[in-house]
């Protein structure tokens, strides 16, 4: 999660101890933002999470706009970045929905995430997306997203995508 914010560890060594004071390990990096996580997530913001990708399959933009708060950050899978009103981002994504004929997730696994550091929530999912567009073209791809969820609404959406040859 190097987006979230940059490491400013004083310490000089390329080795660090693990957290976990029963573990003997050496680790060779120090996470930049945290390794303490729970899942303690409620099942209510990974239903909305799990919404969000079920009305994109669907082409319901005003519902999957229900999911996401008055501003949204992203950090999508082809460079695309955005920062700002989610109505705007709606616009931009009602576009390019437009030009899918039919959109089909297979969902493999999530994971709720919380910070322990600043009481942050975040769903993980990986899954398989296969679109078709208009045109007859078939583009399939693996994905895994990072959802972050803050007063009960996707703020923030991160995206890595692995194209299916």
């Amino acid at each position: 999660m190097a987006a979230l914010s940059g490491c400013n560890n004083k310490e000089d060594s390329t080795t660090a101890s693990s957290t976990s004071s029963a573990s003997s390990v050496t680790l060779p990096y120090v996470a930049g933002y945290t390794t303490e996580f729970t899942n303690e997530v409620s099942d209510s913001d990974l239903l909305l999470v799990l919404n969000s990708y079920k009305y994109w399959e669907a082409g319901d933009i005003k519902a999957l706009r229900a999911t996401m708060g008055d501003s949204m950050a992203v950090d999508g899978a082809e460079g695309f970045k955005y920062n700002g009103l989610t109505d705007s981002l709606m616009g931009m994504w009602q576009k390019s929905r437009d030009s899918l004929s039919s959109v089909v997730i297979k969902m493999d696994v999530w994971l709720k995430n919380h910070s322990v550091k600043d009481s942050a929530d975040y769903v993980n999912v990986w899954y398989k997306e296969i679109d078709t567009y208009k045109t007859g073209r078939v583009d399939s791809a693996n994905y895994s997203d990072v959802n972050a969820i803050k007063n009960g609404k996707i703020v923030w959406y991160s995206s890595f995508k692995q194209k299916i040859k």
